[in-house]
């Protein structure tokens, strides 16, 4: 079987390890945008021909699912997309984690790029989900950013910046952005407080991995027998290559770079 996944930059990282762990025999296809960077000030008709851009080359090599594995796409171009590839192709959106957060009671912080931050549709979830749950909207300014290019500073800068924001009684971070993920535990240690419950951290990765192999017709763990792993084909901006340098210096990008060429 094979997996797509869909991002403006590395974020597509998580989810595509997380395919990666549950079906480990699959073939992953990450289709990205660098030539495009940074989506988020764009609008959103802009990231919804971006995202169709990056789907189209993607959709070329026969997925049986394809993730969008990025929270602006998700929040733009998911219509637009499941009209151009739904049914044949099924299309799945990632979605911030702020209902089971939410669930586990309060207070809650949903870090989220500035452009999410605030956002109607962000409102939505939190109106949905987490009526009656404190929770505090945090904008990250410049942290995806930092992340895509592997800036340990910057990202030091925008992780300590946004901890700032956050609420020291907070007991569980939501991570708005697929970024974000890749600098989890970093995140965790600028907000742990000494002396209480370790934070909870809420990323979007293996529920759409999950849902990916459900909407594919599979299921996790099947299809392992023979112990063969799946191999990973590279696209970025339309162009077969390899995972970018930053990718590298995240556990997923190493993981994932082991793999040998899909067939």
């Amino acid at each position: 079987m094979k997996i797509a996944l869909i991002d403006s930059g590395i974020g597509l990282l998580p989810a595509a390890v997380a395919v990666r762990r549950l079906r480990p025999d699959a073939d992953l296809v990450l289709s990205s945008d660098p030539d495009g960077l940074p989506w988020g000030p764009r609008t959103a008709e802009d990231v919804t021909q971006r995202s169709l851009a990056i789907a189209e080359a993607a959709a070329a090599h026969r997925p049986d699912a394809l993730i969008v594995a990025c929270n602006t796409s998700s929040v733009s171009a998911l219509p637009a997309l499941r009209a151009r590839f739904e049914p044949d192709l099924p299309i799945i959106g990632t979605v911030p984690a702020i209902k089971p957060a939410a669930a586990g009671g309060g207070p809650i912080a949903i870090w989220a790029t500035p452009a999410t931050t605030g956002s109607p549709y962000q409102r939505g979830l939190i109106e949905e989900f987490a009526g009656g749950v404190g929770v505090t909207e945090v904008p990250c300014p410049g942290l995806a950013d930092a992340v895509q290019s592997a800036d340990e500073a910057a990202i030091d800068r925008a992780v300590a910046a946004a901890a700032a924001l956050t609420p020291r009684d907070v007991r569980a971070v939501v991570l708005g952005c697929t970024h974000y993920e890749l600098v989890g535990e970093r995140i965790r240690a600028a907000l742990q407080q000494p002396g209480l419950p370790p934070l909870v951290l809420h990323g979007s990765a293996g529920a759409v991995a999950a849902q990916a192999l459900r909407r594919a017709g599979q299921l996790p763990g099947t299809g392992t027998e023979s112990g063969a792993e799946g191999g990973l084909t590279v696209i970025l901006s339309g162009r077969a290559a390899e995972l970018p340098l930053a990718a590298h210096t995240y556990a997923e990008g190493r993981l994932l770079a082991a793999a040998a060429p899909a067939r």
